[in-house]
């Protein structure tokens, strides 16, 4: 296998992981530099990896314990914590956030002691980015993450979770049942800003990533840099779980700071620390090159008129960047990336003839097979291209098979069992011979669905959690009800419902033949009133509609018109 291939196709670069998991032999050595460790980057200096799927540092300041992140839920704050604490007794003096994904473990803090008035420093992002997570896109996010992070694979086997690229888990099994603790900011930051904190001078340098509210730290008394732009892999252009376009090039301006520093340290929100002035300039200008390197590459492809999948045959990264796991294929695809960037750029349509008017999905590979000689030759091909290590047709073929068919919700998913176990089968396949997590997990989850074993049902139904609906305005959850409208139900129908709490929000809701139209419900003809709380119970699926306005915690001037506003929409709570 070439550093820069998706996969190999040599059943000598699989391995046997201590869990009897199937992986390639380089994924599962990379699982050595996430294992769990505190690690003393230099004196009154902590980070500890592998507690989570991010870090978490401390900074032992003249006016007590500077805590950088917090994990994802209070338990895991408190076993880094924990850790620490056999080092030193120091109080804590102040948190920083380096972005918004793993400041969800803060309140562990206080629980241990830290002062009601405690600094919490972070960009000013944090709290909108937060927000808006779980709301249009819920259904689409939760099935997500359980394909890139491996959720639900087994404990044990050939399929069980080896690692996740930057961290051993998205959460770790032994923190459950993960309480929510996130604390939001009290010192916000938008601009390069130098500041002294728990008696230490720091400066904090905005520098988006894979977030647009990322922090660099810089710790210039003690050469210490810590940030969320140097990863313990290929940084992650595109993630497969779905993400807004992350544009490579808003990297390069935060990687050359850090370059600029000169510090003697380097300590990221993933993976072990750096330490030594040269080895980290040269291991972060080779990170950044690489990054430059798609992007300048990609669109030199793209000037020259390459579609996407000639693109991601041109665009490969040159062989030096194998020397480095911060650049080598550990999270996601170089080919992945490509795509990516592409349609960031330039959008879906790449010059294919074929893509720009397509035959209906199901229909084409119909007609595929039946020109292939009907669905037991190309199960026939599909089989001996698995056998002769051809994944890509095999893939191919064997996809068909699956995508002619529907399945009972009319999605393009059906198929024999025979059919089925084929394309998991080959899926398997390329997911213990893949370096990247991502693809790894992303493979065996669907294998495991196609053959049965997990059912992923509830993540296609749209979904609002409890704590999004808590987080955010009433607007928000209710103008989001907008993507959840079935048009030929709502067909012909006008009517605009106000929403009012009790402690004096308002918002409103037109239906519009159709459409879903946010008001602000001050000219709607109908009206629903309630407790906060009742709307969270409501939203999330935790009580009926009909219940709630029997019981009197809806109320309403006209029940009967107020259900006919909600039957259209696709939420099973709002519809009884």
């Amino acid at each position: 296998m070439a550093f820069h291939d998706s996969f190999t196709s040599d059943d000598g670069d699989i391995a046997t992981g201590p869990l009897g998991q199937r992986v390639h032999r380089d994924a599962l050595d990379h699982s050595t530099r996430l294992e769990p460790r505190l690690w003393e980057v230099r004196a009154g200096v902590w980070c500890f990896v592998g507690n989570g799927l991010s870090n978490q540092t401390f900074i032992e300041a003249p006016d007590g314990l500077i805590v950088i992140d917090t994990g994802e839920c209070n338990q895991e704050m408190e076993t880094a914590l924990a850790a620490v604490r056999e080092h030193t007794d120091a109080p804590i003096g102040a948190v920083i956030y380096t972005h918004f994904h793993y400041v969800g473990g803060t309140q562990a803090l206080f629980d241990a002691g830290a002062p009601d008035d405690l600094e919490i420093w972070g960009h000013r992002r944090i709290v909108a980015n937060r927000a808006r997570y779980g709301l249009e896109l819920s259904a689409a996010a939760g099935r997500g993450i359980v394909h890139q992070f491996g959720i639900g694979l087994p404990d044990d086997g050939e399929d069980a979770l080896v690692n996740v690229g930057l961290g051993r888990f998205f959460r770790n099994p032994a923190h459950a049942p993960f309480t929510e603790g996130f604390v939001a900011p009290n010192e916000m930051i938008a601009d390069v800003t130098r500041a002294q904190i728990a008696g230490l001078t720091v400066e904090l340098t905005p520098a988006p990533s894979d977030a647009d509210d990322n922090v660099t730290i810089w710790f210039p008394d003690l050469g210490v840099c810590v940030n969320n732009l140097v990863w313990p892999a290929l940084f992650n252009v595109f993630a497969i779980r779905g993400e807004e376009y992350r544009d490579p090039r808003v990297l390069l301006t935060g990687l050359d700071h850090v370059v600029s520093l000169g510090a003697e340290h380097l300590v990221g929100a993933h993976g072990p620390p750096l330490s030594g002035a040269e080895r980290i300039s040269t291991e972060v200008t080779a990170y950044r090159d690489s990054i430059q390197f798609l992007w300048d590459q990609t669109v030199r492809g793209i000037n020259r008129g390459l579609t996407m999948d000639e693109l991601t045959e041109f665009v490969r990264l040159p062989e030096r960047f194998a020397d480095s796991y911060l650049t080598r294929q550990f999270y996601g695809l170089v080919e992945h990336h490509v795509r990516q960037i592409h349609t960031g750029l330039r959008g879906w349509f790449d010059g294919d003839e074929a893509s720009l008017l397509p035959v209906p999905h199901i229909e084409r590979h119909r007609r595929l097979i039946e020109g292939f000689g009907g669905r037991e030759v190309v199960l026939a091909q599909s089989r001996a291209a698995l056998d002769q290590g051809n994944l890509r047709w095999a893939l191919e073929l064997a996809t068909w098979l699956v995508r002619s068919e529907a399945d009972a919700q009319g999605r393009a998913d059906g198929g024999s069992e025979l059919e089925r176990r084929q394309l998991a089968a080959v899926l398997r396949a390329i997911g213990q011979r893949t370096t990247a997590a991502n693809i790894r997990n992303w493979c065996l989850v669907r294998a495991r669905e196609l053959e049965g074993a997990l059912d992923l049902g509830r993540h296609r139904r749209h979904r609002f959690s409890a704590g999004a609906i808590g987080a955010n305005p009433l607007s928000s959850t209710v103008h989001a009800l907008r993507v959840l409208l079935d048009p030929t139900l709502a067909a012909g129908m006008h009517a605009e419902l106000r929403f009012e709490l009790t402690d004096g929000q308002q918002v409103g809701l037109r239906l519009r033949d159709g459409v879903a139209v946010p008001t602000d419900g001050t000219t709607a003809e109908l009206s629903i009133t309630m407790e906060p709380a009742t709307w969270i119970q409501l939203a999330s699926g935790r009580r009926d509609l009909s219940d709630a306005i029997e019981s009197g915690a809806v109320t309403t001037d006209d029940p009967d018109a107020v259900r006919a506003f909600f039957r259209p929409f696709d939420h099973e709570s709002l519809t009884h």
